[in-house]
């Protein structure tokens, strides 16, 4: 395992002074959350961006996640939209378009992979015509990350369609019956999320998936409240967590997803690391 950080715990920092700050408190692994001014692929300097961002993973040994989860890059009033399961045609291909240039920030950087999520069904259509405008926008997406050598890592995230690690598991079923290319294909967990929608006992839920699994994102919760809490504040009990990933081998990243914590986030990263790595042990959290 690979303890990390998500730079959107990090959104009032300057995102080379931030990716610094997680080097010296000892981290190993970060997650850049695509955002306006970390890896903005529309924005002028975007290249350079990149090219500091691959030179300070080399200097420091750091394992690289792209992750999509901005609330409002393209869409400054409406959060995480346009998204795959959005009405409109137009709004869904900005989404696969993003995802694209996402793909591209993730080969240019070697990240291990790119994560994302399917969106909410808002308009109040059927359950399944939402999934009819995800399979169709993913399969383009799955094909393109196919094309580029990349990884997706798709997380079932609370209160969009695919909410729930069943609901992935139909995901992957109503792809494979529509062809879509299901090779790059593979299984973001957010373990405050199992906690959240009931999916317990966490541990059973990553030995059930362990042959997915790509990335997991780390935080304390309570359950049925969808808040990304500082460990300690919510109810998960953690050591079993730990030792189910270490159990069925998983040597990816494990990265920190503390959102709300930009305010305080010197302060949030390294309670953060006091907390998991004697569980992780050291020498895996410092592992290349």
């Amino acid at each position: 395992m690979i303890l990390g950080y998500n730079t959107n715990g990090l959104a009032h920092h300057d995102l080379f002074e931030g990716i610094e700050l997680l080097a010296q408190i000892g981290y190993r692994a970060v997650a850049l959350s695509i955002d306006h001014h970390t890896l903005n692929p529309y924005r002028h300097g975007f290249e350079s961006q990149v090219d500091k961002v691959r030179a300070m993973a080399d200097e420091h040994a750091l394992t690289l996640v792209v992750e999509t989860g901005a609330r409002y890059l393209l869409d400054p009033a409406h959060k995480h939209e346009p998204t795959l399961v959005s009405p409109d045609p137009a709004a869904r291909g900005r989404r696969v378009e993003f995802l694209k240039r996402a793909i591209d920030t993730c080969r240019l950087l070697d990240a291990r992979c790119v994560s994302l999520w399917s969106g909410a069904n808002r308009d109040g259509g059927s359950r399944d015509g939402a999934f009819e405008r995800l399979l169709a926008g993913l399969a383009e997406v799955l094909a393109y990350a196919e094309l580029k050598g990349v990884t997706l890592a798709f997380e079932p995230e609370p209160g969009m369609l695919i909410a729930t690690l069943d609901d992935y598991a139909e995901l992957t079923a109503r792809l494979a019956d529509a062809c879509a290319p299901l090779a790059p294909l593979r299984l973001t967990i957010d373990i405050g999320h199992l906690h959240c929608g009931g999916e317990t006992p966490i541990a059973d839920k990553l030995r059930q998936h362990a042959a997915s699994l790509a990335n997991i994102h780390i935080e304390d919760m309570r359950a049925g409240v969808h808040e990304h809490l500082m460990f300690g504040e919510g109810e998960i009990d953690f050591p079993p967590v730990v030792d189910a990933l270490r159990e069925v081998g998983y040597a990816g990243p494990v990265t920190v997803e503390l959102s709300r914590h930009s305010h305080c986030a010197p302060t949030a990263a390294r309670q953060a690391y006091g907390f998991l790595a004697p569980l992780i042990g050291r020498g895996d959290a410092a592992a290349p």
